[in-house]
């Protein structure tokens, strides 16, 4: 028979990125009493990856647990990013609630749409979270109505609808009933959390069922599997079988190992586990998302919506450049394979195939920023390699016509630069589906746009909108193909041979273009070292020097001005690679080259084409 447990809550922090989460998360943390009185924290302390805490994102969802006078309250902190929305859709499996942070001066974005709809067809209980109530522009009691619209909108029940609102500022430390409030702490929303969110319920007397939501993966353990017990108990040594919804076949004998609860941001080791509680199990080598851990009498797999197919993929190879192996300390193919293959441990939407070469493997992936996370971690940890530019993944329908996915961008642009992006994004095969004013004299413009329209477009849009433009996308679904598409209407300044780029031969490139490089950098032929302002691929010396004469001394170069290279991130750098070229990652330097180095060899390829 059914019970509930009272004493635990399991809840999900939704939002859209950039409407403080994480920052929420810290200030429960703290205001629980999980760090000790003077203990060092830094800010976001869910963010535990380097490239998360620099680019201020979550990407990996993260599990903590409070304490609340008698109530365990288990967090879920999740990823904003449409990238990632594969983390978000699988975590919500866990939980019976969720807290919906919602920026009060933006309101609701198109990613609060997304995650807001999965928990709404899970019939989760929604607690709406303002927060930044501190802002100078914040109008909350509008963003109230815009939350409550967009509710309707997503076909809300009448309970959910029914949600209490609380007003926070999760860098002040306060959240408050009503916007006239004093108070200066979190209460509130503890109160709400306990009071509106359901206790997790389940037959204790009935089997075992643990579904497994998340993989987390650990040099020394090997894979843990992080999961809510549906039915039954769960105790160390304890004999189960592990199977699968979507895998009818899958029938295999299992032993727990060591099992784990949350405390704080670590992990407890238990005995056993009952109905409710969220657990990490360590031990199970062939442990997958997706998979139930159940009794051997009654195996019964809890069903489970299957993961986001990939819609962009690269090709990552062998670094086999002139200047290969010099930087990094993993180089060889078996290097990337295991590492790439490694991966798939815990990132779930990823995939990774072989292909006729042993030198290069087709990575498939959600959209360009979780590839380029990928190529930054591994760049981090000594990896030295090429990737290609960054193409879609094509279907075909019973008729045998060619789809492509095809994505909704929301884009919020002060108005004097309306016109310049509807222009970009239309000649990138984009319809506009809508246009409105939002706050502080920006206009929001809806498209939708083939997903290859948006490689490459970001740094085009920051250029265009002076950095005051916003860009969010979203996958939309597998339309028909739209037609062919130019990626680069300009062309690339190449290094006609291998040497060291001098002063005097980068004074009389630059007036070919903008260049890539300073003087003393390494160069070798083929390799791509500025953008020609025109069509074509231009080949310059960078490497020449003068010839000196009884009148002239070397100092005269010293008076050449030389304009400031540009230098590219690899977001950039991956946005400007064009099909014909590589980009080459080592731990230390971008660098982007022709596929084919030999100048003749080139031409004939073009010629062929």
């Amino acid at each position: 028979m059914k019970m509930k447990r009272e004493d635990v809550r399991n809840i999900a922090i939704i939002a859209h990125v950039d409407h403080g989460k994480t920052t929420l998360v810290d200030q429960l943390l703290r205001q629980s009493g999980v760090f000790r009185v003077g203990q060092e924290v830094q800010e976001r302390v869910m963010d535990s990856n380097d490239i998360e805490r620099e680019r201020g994102i979550t990407i990996l969802s993260k599990n903590t647990a409070v304490f609340y006078k008698d109530t365990k309250i288990n967090i879920i902190d999740t990823p904003g990013h449409a990238d990632f929305g594969g983390e978000v859709e699988r975590v919500l499996k866990m939980v019976n609630g969720v807290v919906l942070v919602v920026d009060a001066y933006e309101g609701p974005m198109p990613q609060t749409k997304f995650v807001l709809q999965k928990a709404l067809e899970l019939d989760l209980s929604v607690i709406v979270c303002i927060n930044k109530v501190d802002r100078p522009e914040a109008r909350p009691s509008e963003v109230i109505d815009e939350t409550l619209e967009l509710m309707m909108d997503l076909d809300a029940s009448d309970e959910q609808l029914d949600c209490p609102f609380i007003f926070a500022s999760a860098r002040g430390g306060f959240a408050r009933y009503h916007m006239e409030d004093d108070n200066m702490d979190m209460g509130p929303l503890f109160e709400t959390i306990i009071s509106h969110t359901p206790a997790p319920e389940g037959d204790p007397d009935a089997d075992t069922q643990v579904l497994i939501s998340t993989i987390d993966y650990n040099e020394f353990v090997g894979r843990i599997g992080i999961g809510k017990v549906d039915n039954g108990g769960l105790k160390v040594n304890q004999e189960c079988v592990l199977v699968n919804h979507h895998d009818p076949d899958k029938f295999k004998k299992i032993k727990i190992g060591k099992l784990y609860e949350f405390d704080g941001l670590k992990r407890v080791e238990v005995q056993q586990a009952s109905v409710g509680s969220i657990v990490a199990i360590s031990g199970i080598a062939d442990i997958h998302i997706g998979d139930t851990i159940c009794s051997p009498d009654h195996p019964e797999a809890i069903p489970f919506q299957k993961i986001s197919e990939p819609t962009i993929a690269m090709y990552f190879m062998v670094n086999d450049s002139p200047l290969a192996g010099q930087e990094g300390k993993f180089i060889t193919s078996r290097h990337l394979r295991d590492r790439l293959f490694r991966e798939l441990n815990t990132d779930v939407s990823l995939r990774v195939e072989e292909t006729d070469s042993a030198d290069c493997f087709k990575v498939s992936g959600r959209g360009e920023l979780h590839l380029s996370v990928l190529i930054e971690n591994m760049r981090r940890e000594g990896f030295e390699f090429a990737v290609s530019k960054a193409e879609v993944l094509y279907r075909y329908d019973e008729r045998n016509r060619k789809l492509e996915p095809m994505e909704l961008a929301y884009v919020d642009v002060p108005e004097e630069y309306t016109g310049v992006v509807i222009q970009k994004l239309t000649s990138r095969k984009g319809a506009l589906q809508g246009m409105s004013q939002a706050a502080g004299g920006y206009s929001r413009l809806e498209f939708s746009i083939p997903s290859r329209g948006l490689i490459g477009y970001r740094g085009d849009f920051m250029t265009d909108t002076k950095g005051n433009g916003i860009l969010n996308t979203i996958f939309d679904e597998y339309a028909e193909y739209k037609g062919d598409l130019f990626y680069r209407q300009t062309g690339s300044l190449i290094a006609f041979e291998a040497g060291e780029a001098i002063t005097y031969g980068l004074f009389n490139a630059q007036e070919r273009g903008t260049l890539f490089i300073g003087p003393g950098t390494r160069v070798y032929s083929g390799m791509v070292v500025g953008q020609s302002p025109k069509a074509e691929d231009i080949e310059i010396n960078v490497c020449k020097t003068k010839k000196l004469t009884n009148t002239r001394s070397s100092s005269a170069d010293e008076a050449l001005k030389l304009t400031p290279p540009k230098i590219m991130s690899l977001e950039q750098a991956l946005d400007f690679i064009d099909t014909d070229e590589l980009l080459e990652v080592t731990p230390e330097s971008l660098r982007i080259r022709k596929k084919i180095l030999d100048p003749t060899m080139r031409k004939r390829a073009s010629f062929k084409k």
